[in-house]
């Protein structure tokens, strides 16, 4: 790699890493691309050829994987969940949800997540990562426990 590019994918991580701390902040692109020390079209251009999404869907998919884990203790209501990830309009988080999860934020609370519970968090965490890849919405996964 060039030296360019490795202080670019520097720049990437610190902007990667500001997403995956302050998920629950109210983030925008211009903000984050501020913390890589980019313009906002460069920074989205350098971040989806470097990960392969754009900066708002991998934020979006953070938000998700917090609200899921939020969601499966059952404590919080759906607004409540909304709110503690960040995102301010119900119904955008709702159909953002609904698409990387293949369920309702309302039914994926309803449903039993008693297969997990044996199950390390690590591993947890990877097999309920929501994706965009539209063959593994709505998959489910079953999980055996030795």
């Amino acid at each position: 790699m060039k030296p360019v590019e490795l202080a670019n994918l520097a720049h990437l991580r610190r902007a990667r890493d500001l997403m995956d701390r302050e998920y629950a902040s109210p983030l925008d692109i211009a903000a984050i691309a501020n913390a890589a020390l980019m313009s906002t079209a460069h920074f989205s251009r350098q971040f989806k050829a470097t990960y392969g999404e754009t900066p708002y869907t991998y934020l979006m998919t953070r938000r998700i994987e917090r609200a899921k884990a939020l969601l499966r203790k059952g404590d919080l209501s759906v607004t409540d969940v909304c709110m503690a990830v960040g995102c301010t309009s119900l119904g955008s988080f709702s159909a953002r949800f609904t698409e990387l999860v293949g369920q309702t934020p309302s039914a994926y609370r309803a449903r039993d997540h008693g297969e997990l519970a044996g199950v390390p968090g690590c591993i947890a965490k990877e097999i309920t990562r929501p994706s965009r890849n539209l063959s593994r919405i709505g998959e489910a996964y079953s999980v055996s426990v030795a």
